[in-house]
């Protein structure tokens, strides 16, 4: 039985993930923590968990626990992800992996050390919609994939415009602003699609001036076999502007699908078009927690660990570079 703790019990464990860890076979959601008391209290209570902490160190040395779920800000992923692994608890990690590539790998080298097992809430990768488009891909309807282009606009939303920001557009507690939270899901199921991105040129901007991080990015990439690929990241159009679309062309067709959205996903080939369902589940994270804890106990495998996470945040890390002046 693989039996839980999460740290950071904030908004996407109430429907997205905490849920899951109870739903699935061989896994039980033993402990929470956060730093406020009482919401941990409640949290606790209103999801019937056993235990609460407001101290992340207590939840990892708490002997009930094997499995320590990170869902704090991305600021604290590093931190708390080497300290459970130094307790020898494996490691599920929400996005992006942490703030930057150069922490990544601080953690894939913990684990390597300490030959703990690290996976990342990636969790497109193992939802059914999204596993469709890459039959269709793997079958071939598409011949030869030539290019990818990417869309995602956003409006900026009233409290951005007031000034009262979230911790998602401060570079230092986030890695970046909305594109790092949003557009890591995007790159990382591109990786899952095609392989690991080799070269990227990009730029990114700040147009609306409604905080420091940037809020327009362009980038170009390329994956193996010379598949090209455009993005385009916005998140400051008008509300009537908004779009959330990955289009996927080959030599036979195309497919189109949203990331956030669950459009139909439309599927083109010549002159013949179809429409399939992209179901949201109820628990979004509920198939890849299912797969970690096939892995965990050794009925399975996992299909978004460290080193595919890590490689998200080495990409965002280059297309943003010049804007932070990074190395």
């Amino acid at each position: 039985m693989i039996k839980w703790g999460i740290i950071g019990c904030g908004n996407v464990t109430e429907v997205k993930s905490g849920p899951a860890f109870n739903k699935v076979k061989d896994s039980q959601l033993v402990a929470v923590m956060r730093r406020d008391a009482a919401l941990a209290e409640d949290y606790a209570r209103r999801h019937k968990v056993p235990k609460f902490y407001t101290d992340a160190s207590a939840l990892i040395n708490d002997s009930d626990i094997n499995a320590v779920y990170i869902a704090t800000p991305p600021g604290n992923h590093a931190e708390y992800a080497i300290m459970a692994i130094k307790a020898g608890k494996p490691v599920y990690i929400e996005k992006p992996m942490a703030v930057s590539y150069e922490e990544c790998d601080k953690i894939n080298k913990a684990a390597n050390k300490y030959k703990v097992p690290v996976f990342v809430a990636y969790y497109r990768r193992a939802l059914p919609g999204f596993l469709k488009v890459k039959e269709f891909i793997d079958n071939g309807l598409l011949g030869k994939v030539r290019f990818v282009q990417l869309q995602l606009f956003k409006a900026p939303s009233e409290d951005e415009q007031a000034g009262k920001l979230s911790w998602r557009v401060d570079p230092t507690i986030s890695g970046g602003g909305h594109f790092f939270d949003l557009a890591s899901h995007q790159l990382d199921y591109l990786d899952f699609l095609f392989g690991p991105i080799q070269k990227t040129n990009s730029f990114a901007l700040n147009q609306a001036a409604n905080y420091k991080a940037e809020d327009y990015v362009s980038a170009e990439f390329l994956f193996p076999g010379n598949i090209a690929g455009t993005g385009t990241w916005c998140f400051s159009v008008s509300s009537g502007s908004e779009r959330d679309s990955i289009e996927i062309f080959g030599e036979n067709g195309a497919i189109k699908f949203s990331t956030f959205s669950f459009e139909p996903i439309v599927l083109t080939i010549k002159s013949s078009r179809q429409e399939f369902v992209n179901e949201r589940p109820q628990h979004v994270q509920y198939y890849l927690i299912k797969q970690i804890v096939e892995a965990l106990t050794g009925k399975g495998s996992a299909i978004s660990t460290g080193i595919t996470g890590a490689r998200t945040s080495k990409v965002m890390d280059e297309i943003v570079k010049e804007y932070y002046g990074r190395n």
